[in-house]
């Protein structure tokens, strides 16, 4: 390990090039991750319903659905929702796959969303971009987990308005122990930065709500923030609610032009907490250094 270790020290941009690779592949497991954790959470909450209301109370059909078929990350196999053709590991590599079939199914020539390649390609660039950025360290390292982490919430949220406890919970507790060993800030400033993160966030939303008798936010918007803070510190956080406002003024203004966005369709805002969090942690410092310059520059 320790060979590989000063392999990529010597050689640079072969630790980039590698985490690029490696990011494809996990962009390819992302886009499991994102179709099908909400539908286990969604398959969890029908079986609670029908636990809590009794079998009694139950048609036949909904007694059914309390036993589904195993369904998690691993089981069933991938498959084409158009005819069912089971997907080959030939026709599962990254990017590669996608072109080589022309974005369609090889049974049924059914177009496949190039939404899958996008991710996958994202997901590399980004990876590159974090051992770029810190190295092959333990910080690059952890730096890659945040970053896929991120990717899987964004998606998720954008799709279904969700943010999953199953996620953004074990974000927030590598987060502590990251820093614990002080890989991006002291555990102190990572503590309050998780603790400051939710409270922020849990204030706004029943002030708003007390106004207005509105929710603004989900729940896991907070846990979300938190879990930045604990990765970041609480230093950070004004940078990255700065940040994820502009992000979402910028892209919420550009649906709705561009798109046609209905304005009465709810945004969620975990996607730009995590666009925000992300730069902060690549670029943060050098973010608040310039604002810095910046503004007493011009005193």
């Amino acid at each position: 390990m320790s060979d590989i270790v000063k392999a990529l020290e010597l050689y640079p941009l072969l630790g980039i090039i590698s985490a690029g690779i490696l990011g494809l592949l996990v962009g390819s497991f992302l886009n499991v991750v994102i179709y099908r954790v909400p539908k286990m959470m969604e398959r969890e909450w029908r079986a609670q319903c029908i636990e809590f209301l009794g079998a009694e109370n139950i048609k036949e059909d909904a007694k059914k659905e309390s036993t589904p078929e195993k369904f998690n990350l691993i089981t069933p196999s991938s498959t084409c929702p158009s005819c069912g053709h089971r997907i080959k590991p030939w026709e599962n590599i990254p990017v590669i796959s996608y072109l080589f079939l022309r974005g369609k199914c090889s049974a049924c020539k059914t177009s496949i969303s190039s939404r899958y390649p996008i991710i996958e390609s994202v997901t590399g660039i980004f990876s590159a971009v974090a051992i770029y950025t810190f190295g092959p360290t333990w910080a690059g390292l952890a730096c890659l987990f945040f970053t896929w982490c991120l990717i899987a919430l964004t998606m998720i949220d954008f799709d279904t308005q969700l943010l999953p406890d199953s996620i953004t919970l074990p974000l927030l507790w590598l987060g502590l122990i990251a820093n614990y060993f002080g890989l991006f800030t002291s555990l102190d400033s990572a503590l309050w930065g998780a603790i400051g993160g939710y409270l922020s966030l849990f204030s706004v939303y029943w002030l708003f709500k007390l106004l207005t008798g509105k929710e603004g936010m989900g729940f896991g918007d907070f846990k979300l923030l938190g879990a930045l803070g604990a990765w970041l510190g609480w230093q950070m956080l004004l940078q990255i609610i700065m940040l994820s406002a502009l992000a979402g003024a910028v892209i919420g203004v550009s649906m709705i032009i561009i798109r046609g966005r209905d304005k009465n369709i709810p945004i969620p805002f975990g996607p730009y907490l995590a666009i925000a969090g992300w730069i902060a942690l690549m670029w943060g410092q050098d973010i608040n250094q310039l604002y810095l310059s910046y503004a007493f520059g011009h005193r």
